[in-house]
């Protein structure tokens, strides 16, 4: 039976058998066929990288990258779309997601509709189960997320109670469908403001990369994950203490809030509708590897 350790770093290693397999850079893990179904959150939003598809990167990105180090049969595609709800999701990407026939999966869904909609968790909670339900019939292996704990945000921390109830519901529902948990909620790195985006709403590079080593860690596949340097702007911000933000707190409602509730309320259809960044499953070409300069910018 194959063991897994982690370093020092936080990195999860493997141990026992085989660890030289590993290092040479062979990542060891059942699946072969990776698909991530989303809206902004999974598709990678406030983690900038023009080389890529949709230029962004994000943890969908970084897990499929260490699930296909050195494995030339492994194959990722994202069908995650910003600004997607939960039925939107669930109508547009899981018929799509079945069709590439993955034996992985990840679905996160709902954060939309209760931060910028206001809906109810349980009735959120039913939909889901019945996406979910038809995903875990393909057998393929199934990731959920609960939500973050928004406590110290203003605004958005209104919906903690919200989150909290759909988490548990969530948990539930992946304890039925026997599926896995990716726990945003207990990442305790993510009260953390480095982690965020200057929106407040997405995840930075760091966040991303934390988001990314626990999906892998709920999958239990070995990593070589090396974060990126915290820096620029967002380091300035946690120097100048996150409490002390009120003014900070009123720039970032004037810069970010306030645009996007005028654009809600006199809202276009927009002039191209956005499209998945990789609808097609290809092979992933680049493995996970230590923080780009871009990187160590955000």
């Amino acid at each position: 039976m194959t063991t897994y350790d982690k370093d020092l770093s936080g990195r999860r290693t493997r141990g026992g058998a085989g660890s030289a397999e590993y290092a040479a850079g062979v990542s060891d893990h059942p699946w072969h066929r990776y698909v991530a179904l989303g809206d902004s959150f999974t598709e990678g939003l406030g983690d900038p990288d023009p080389r890529r598809p949709g230029g962004v990167r994000g943890w969908a990105d970084r897990v499929a990258e260490e699930l296909g180090n050195g494995r030339a049969d492994f194959a990722y595609a994202n069908l995650a779309v910003r600004g997607l709800l939960l039925e939107q999701i669930l109508a547009r990407q899981v018929g799509p997601a079945l069709a590439l026939d993955p034996d992985l999966i990840t679905l996160s869904a709902g954060g939309n509709d209760m931060v910028f909609h206001g809906s109810d968790p349980d009735k959120l909670a039913d939909k889901l189960d019945a996406g979910v339900e038809l995903l875990s019939s393909s057998g393929a292996t199934l990731v959920l997320f609960t939500g973050p704990d928004w406590r110290s945000t203003p605004v958005l921390g209104r919906n903690r109670t919200k989150i909290a109830v759909f988490n548990e519901n969530i948990r539930a529902i992946a304890s039925r469908r026997d599926a896995l948990i990716a726990d945003l909620w207990g990442l305790r790195e993510l009260r953390d403001p480095r982690m965020w985006d200057q929106d407040r709403l997405h995840l930075s590079p760091l966040g991303h990369h934390a988001v990314a080593m626990r999906v892998l860690d709920a999958l239990g596949a070995p990593y070589v994950l090396v974060p990126p340097e915290p820096g620029g702007e967002r380091a300035a911000l946690v120097q100048g203490s996150w409490r002390q933000a009120r003014a900070e707190d009123l720039e970032w409602a004037r810069r970010y809030l306030l645009p996007w509730a005028l654009q809600r309320f006199h809202r276009r259809a927009p002039v191209n509708e956005p499209t998945a960044k990789r609808p097609a499953a290809d092979p992933v070409n680049s493995p996970g590897q230590p923080a780009t300069a871009m990187e160590a910018q955000a």
